[in-house]
């Protein structure tokens, strides 16, 4: 039988000094105006700034200050500030 490959999301987090992530995720979570949210593959389009807290990438988290995300055709693109 075989194998499915799991589904996945392209990911670049930068801040204005450097690449802080470039890669593959099954999940992204991050701290909203409007709350936490998660980010899957096959998520509609967005753009929503960022607030304080923790950027989860598949699990591992980045502290940030403040920052913006893209959501579109399963490329999430981050620009964030860190503390």
């Amino acid at each position: 039988m075989a194998t499915r490959a799991i589904p996945k999301v392209e990911v670049l987090v930068t801040s204005p000094a450097k690449v802080l992530y470039r890669g593959t995720a099954q999940s992204v979570v991050f701290p909203g105006e409007q709350g936490t949210f998660e980010v899957l593959p096959l998520h509609r389009p967005l753009v929503s700034r960022l607030i304080s807290g923790a950027l989860t990438i598949d699990g591992r988290e980045l502290a940030i200050r403040r920052g913006i995300v893209r959501v579109a055709d399963d490329v999430v693109t981050a620009v964030v500030e860190l503390p």
